[in-house]
């Protein structure tokens, strides 16, 4: 039925008001719409841009534009009636689709839904989760005493659960796209590069301790290859190819929470490399091999056996086990000598090595291979490690080979007749 004379709507100003438009008794103009069968509402104090603001009112936009940002979300998001899904339902839909994630990240995983669980923001709907929602529910983990790593783990897991609302058009941006940074305090503690002279005292220690010195080939390995500890547990004898003096990287030995053994792929397609063996890793090596003592019956893991060391029960040491001898070692230095040397982990023999590497001029490609790194940038973060000290000398050592090379020219330079040494007359009083 056409709409007559009397029945058209209009404001004060006698403009034509649109459908579910209406003007309050106040002045301010309302919008009605529907979603999810329930009635809703917003509100301006403009009908049109270019409406001057009433006195005394903040700044705001006026009811047409707020209907075409409805408009263009009603576009963008035609799914957004599942907005109603709490975060845990969104994060746990997240987590259905990852599949094929190695034993270490499906434990992750459960310590994040396990946390999530315990805190009321993941009761609450998607399509009501603002920014700064995001922001001051971080801000309250960290308040609560959550370590800034964990955080970011939490955030690992939300952020992609909320990019995959975006992705299935449910939801119009993503609340969780800021950098974490800005807004928390970083308290994490940086896993750093120990100096040579801090690996050299702690390699001495090592080799001259009674109890200690077993260990020695294997930590001097770890310092002086890169390799990751659980790399290094998953050597097996047949990894170690003496006539070509080369590493075979290919898995990873882990352990989960039960104690039971596991083999996995390395941690990225790169992580499977072929590194070569200087001659004092050789050795080393050499050693390792002469004094293995496998138990009587080897454990086969996941088609595996021949490792290169073993608990007392037989089964081949993992990660654990690396980290509480050097924890025990550096603990025993120190109560010996004056001089402290800091925390000394398997992973800060990795990072010492990648440094090592850089300030001795290798290129950057080379040492992502050698490191098993995915991305370059991961590599190039080892330049964190390097202090003034060690910028100080590199800058020295340029400016030596500089000197040297302009020496050597104007030598040429002489022979070839191009300048003449400059000569000095002095008066003959003889």
């Amino acid at each position: 039925m056409p709409c007559t004379q009397s029945s058209i709507r209009r404001d004060k100003k006698k403009r034509k008001l649109r459908p579910g438009e209406t003007v309050r008794a106040d002045g301010r103009y309302q919008f009605k719409y529907q979603l999810n069968g329930k009635p809703k509402f917003f509100y301006s104090w403009k009908l049109e841009p270019t409406d001057p603001l009433p006195a005394g009112k903040k700044p705001c936009k006026s009811l047409r534009e707020l209907e075409k940002d409805l408009e263009i979300r009603s576009a963008i998001c035609p799914n957004r009636d599942d907005d109603t899904m709490t975060v845990m339902e969104l994060v746990q839909r997240y987590l259905a689709v990852k599949t094929g994630v190695k034993p270490n990240t499906r434990t992750n995983y459960n310590f994040i839904v396990n946390l999530l669980a315990k805190d009321s923001f993941s009761q609450k709907p998607i399509g009501k989760v603002k920014m700064s929602d995001a922001k001051l529910w971080l801000v309250k983990m960290q308040s609560e005493g959550k370590g800034y790593s964990s955080i970011h783990s939490v955030r690992g897991v939300v952020r992609p659960a909320f990019q995959m609302a975006v992705d299935d058009e449910i939801l119009w941006r993503n609340p969780f796209n800021f950098e974490m940074k800005k807004i928390l305090i970083n308290d994490s503690v940086k896993r750093e590069a120990v100096s040579r002279k801090d690996m050299r005292l702690f390699l001495e220690f090592l080799k001259n301790d009674r109890h200690y010195k077993k260990y020695y080939e294997a930590i001097f390995i770890l310092f002086h290859t890169g390799l990751r500890i659980s790399e290094f547990c998953g050597l097996t004898v047949g990894d170690i190819d003496m006539e070509h003096h080369t590493i075979n990287v290919d898995k990873q030995l882990q352990r989960d929470i039960r104690g039971k053994r596991y083999i996995i792929s390395t941690k990225t397609k790169a992580g499977a490399r072929l590194l070569p063996m200087t001659e004092v890793v050789y050795q080393y090596f050499a050693e390792i091999l002469r004094c293995r003592k496998p138990p009587k019956v080897e454990a086969i893991i996941d088609g595996y056996g021949n490792f290169l060391y073993y608990d007392k029960n037989g089964n081949p040491l993992v990660a654990m086990h690396w980290e509480h001898y050097f924890d025990r070692a550096v603990n025993k230095y120190n109560r010996i000598y004056r001089y402290q040397l800091p925390t000394i982990t398997p992973h800060v023999c990795r990072h010492t090595y990648c440094t090592n590497m850089a300030l001795s001029g290798i290129s950057a490609k080379t040492l992502q291979y050698l490191m098993g790194h995915s991305d370059i940038s991961i590599t190039l973060n080892v330049y964190t490690h390097i202090k003034f000290d060690n910028a100080q000398k590199e800058v020295e050592l340029v400016q030596q080979r500089q000197q040297k090379e302009m020496e050597n020219v104007r030598k040429e330079l002489e022979q070839v007749g191009a300048i003449r040494p400059k000569i000095i007359p002095f008066k003959n009083e003889a």
